[in-house]
């Protein structure tokens, strides 16, 4: 298949759980950290490469136009299908036919879902089915997905314990296939959904990390928080912060930990421009009886007191203290941990980098949708796939000084809560 290259985002709706702000305007351009919510789903469109946009709008839909235009102040290209307000989504799609490409992403306009358009092409090319969507896991939810990635139950109805996915948007379409499942225009798109559902035509990409929308106060409040950028660094500890133990052992008292001389030096100039750290570490020494967790806590609360006298401040520790061989969801290369962090501190792992020194970091990174600095010798993550490689690599912290700060400088307005 072409790899898609057009966004299509759904922008008709009336957004009457969002009144009074809706009377005057349109539920996407409702105003996260002063700027239009379509406006930060079309940024995280551009940051993947798809830079052309078509905008089926319908109430307001002149405020949505007089604010994007053509999209050439930010190098892009739209095009407007603008319909009337009892306009069904099915519909929408539709009368936009003559707009869309043979294939295209399309995107609910009150959803922010964090997105890998390279992960959902490979489910959508494994099982070449019309259309792939973007699933969240939750009980009760409205899809049911098999072994293959395949859905095989679609029910909006929620009606059925086996319906234990959300769908969220986010899909990859293929445009005639899929219109070949109309039987009238006048219809929503989730019951063209659930047509092609019956035929084995819709393939799911789970999601795990949390997902934030618009549709009412309480969710937009939270989407605005998860939109802010945050100083937040996520690190690892053994052979980053202090020196690892040799193999096959664990440092598993205090008067073993052993101090990264740079990294507590470059910590400490990181906080000083207003970062703060989130340690992700496997600790599988705990599984093994080689380290009592209790000790292990002592640890954690020492080197954090140390820490904190540099002005150095760690929000929040995440362990996985399972043996390898459980093949638990938060034993790094697998992101677990990323997403409770992700989820605990309401932040954008898209937007954040973790630092580590064993090419299963950067895997767990890539995993979790985060960038990621390696610390050590590049060879060392010569296996890993293209995708998985690190954006840097350093011998010590102190040079990735610069690449974080600079990261980080466009936006000033942090916050922690």
């Amino acid at each position: 298949m072409r790899k898609p290259k057009q966004v299509v985002v759904l922008c008709g709706g009336l957004g009457t759980r969002l009144l009074p702000f809706t009377e005057t305007l349109p539920k996407p351009m409702i105003q996260c950290n002063q700027k239009p919510f379509l406006l930060y789903l079309l940024e995280q469109m551009s940051e993947q490469g798809l830079r052309e946009f078509v905008l089926l709008t319908g109430y307001l839909g002149e405020v949505i136009k007089n604010f994007f235009g053509d999209g050439s102040q930010w190098g892009w290209t739209i095009h407007y299908s603008n319909g009337p307000i009892d306009w069904d989504t099915g519909k929408r799609i539709w009368e936009a036919r003559s707009l869309l490409d043979e294939n295209f992403i399309l995107l609910y306009s009150d959803n922010f879902v964090p997105f890998s358009l390279d992960k959902i092409i490979k489910i959508h090319e494994g099982n070449q089915t019309a259309l792939t969507v973007t699933l969240s896991p939750k009980c009760p939810g409205n899809v049911a997905l098999d072994s293959l990635g395949i859905v095989s139950k679609y029910d909006n109805n929620r009606s059925e314990s086996i319906l234990n996915f959300v769908e969220i948007g986010y899909m990859i379409i293929e445009k005639d296939k899929t219109l070949s499942f109309y039987q009238s225009s006048e219809c929503s798109f989730s019951r063209i959904m659930e047509r092609m559902v019956i035929q084995r035509e819709v393939s799911g990409w789970v999601q795990y990390d949390n997902y934030h929308s618009i549709s009412d106060p309480l969710r937009w409040n939270l989407a605005e928080q998860y939109l802010n950028l945050k100083k937040i660094i996520l690190i690892d500890r053994d052979g980053v912060i202090n020196k690892k133990a040799p193999r096959g052992e664990y440092i598993s008292s205090w008067d073993e930990f052993e101090w990264v001389s740079d990294t507590r030096i470059a910590m400490k100039v990181l906080a000083q421009k207003g970062f703060k750290f989130i340690i992700v570490s496997n600790q599988a020494g705990v599984a093994r009886g080689l380290v009592n967790l209790r000790d292990l806590e002592k640890i954690h609360l020492n080197m954090k007191k140390e820490l904190l006298n540099d002005g150095i401040e760690i929000l929040d520790i995440y362990i996985c203290p399972h043996h390898w061989e459980e093949d638990c969801s938060c034993r790094k290369p697998k992101p677990g941990l990323f997403f409770n962090a992700s989820k605990a501190w309401n932040f954008r792992l898209d937007k954040t980098f973790f630092i580590g020194d064993d090419p299963r970091d950067c895997q767990a990174a890539f995993n979790a949708g985060s960038r990621s600095i390696f610390i050590g010798d590049i060879l060392e993550t010569k296996n890993l796939a293209v995708e998985e490689m690190p954006m840097h690599c350093f011998p010590s912290l102190i040079e990735a000084v610069p690449i974080l700060t600079n990261f980080f400088d466009y936006n000033t307005d942090y916050d922690y809560n």
